[in-house]
């Protein structure tokens, strides 16, 4: 297998999991409809800035060390869910606070527009929701060894294909923020804000319950 075939390959198997509906494309889209591109753009960089680190750990052994030691596992684990759960409950809390529409608002739009906050901080989310799920570098640590050709540095190769995964996910976030950016006079009524607010929050907190169950269920 050469590098080009490998390349090929990966991105067909990173592109396939990239456009299945997940906890990162909900936190672009929320932040999309709520905050507007530049938030849902600093949130999509923050989650392949995360996968990105994970995908270097597994390139160089830190992922395998991760898989090996059940107490790390259990502990970053542990971790990552109590993340999702408090920031999933801050989110459904936003959305039940939010005022109703009023009468003769259509979908609530001339109520006040909530706090955009920092766009730092909208990137930090996606960093910390990616660093905290250990899944991502298991993820890595099964997939990247099987894309490494023959006489090529697995740690440069590594490098590369988590650099492609990269390319394909912020490709696919830029499609999703596009998208709610046509529909923006109807995705930025409060009704739909809320119903964001609290769909994402329910995704955060049952995220991470199952990710509390899963370090629970690991054997001793």
């Amino acid at each position: 297998m050469t590098v080009t075939q490998a390349v090929l390959s990966f991105a067909l198997v990173a592109g396939l999991l990239t456009i299945v509906p997940g906890l990162d494309t909900a936190l672009v889209l929320r932040s999309a409809i709520s905050r507007g591109r530049a938030h849902a753009f600093a949130a999509g960089a923050g989650v392949n800035a995360g996968c990105f680190a994970w995908g270097v750990a597994a390139a160089v052994g830190a992922s395998a060390l991760l898989a090996a030691s059940r107490t790390a596992y259990t502990v970053l684990t542990l971790a990552g869910a109590a993340y999702m759960v408090v920031l999933g409950a801050q989110l459904l809390w936003s959305g039940l606070r939010r005022r109703p529409a009023a009468a003769g608002e259509p979908g609530g739009a001339a109520a006040a527009p909530e706090p955009r906050g920092s766009v730092w901080r909208a990137f930090l989310m996606g960093l910390g929701t990616n660093l905290l799920n250990p899944k991502v570098g298991v993820f890595y640590l099964a997939t990247i060894p099987q894309f490494v050709p023959d006489g090529v540095s697995p740690l440069l190769m590594g490098v590369l294909l988590a650099a492609v995964h990269n390319v394909l996910g912020m490709a696919w976030f830029a499609a999703i923020i596009l998208a709610t950016g046509f529909a923006s006079r109807w995705l930025s009524g409060e009704v739909v804000a809320r119903v964001t607010d609290r769909v994402t929050g329910v995704v955060l907190v049952a995220f991470g319950v199952r990710l509390a169950a899963t370090a629970r269920a690991l054997p001793a």
